[in-house]
């Protein structure tokens, strides 16, 4: 089976940089150790500071909306409401095969 991979980006409100940055990072370990994770990344944009970007990896489309219902996921969106400038934009892919 082909693996997902998610861009998630997510952008704060400029006086709310460290507190996202904070509540997003919080996200991380707990993202990593669930079932079918196979990567994932936390990076913040080289000079907008208050743009971050997870880049993911699941093993399933399935896995990943379970991901969407874990606490750690539903806590996080609870915390950033009224911090970020617009909604996150989640794009979901396949990996284009690549000839050698």
């Amino acid at each position: 089976m082909e693996t997902l991979r998610v861009i998630a980006k997510v952008v704060a409100l400029p006086k709310q940089t460290e507190k996202v940055k904070t509540i997003l990072s919080e996200m991380v370990e707990p993202s990593r150790n669930e079932k079918g994770c196979l990567q994932y990344y936390f990076v913040q944009h080289e000079t907008n500071k208050n743009e971050f970007v997870f880049v993911e990896e699941w093993e399933s489309r399935e896995i990943l909306e379970k991901h969407f219902e874990t606490e750690h996921f539903q806590v996080a969106g609870e915390k950033l409401e009224g911090l970020l400038e617009k909604e996150p934009e989640i794009g979901k892919y396949f990996l284009v095969k690549q000839e050698n």
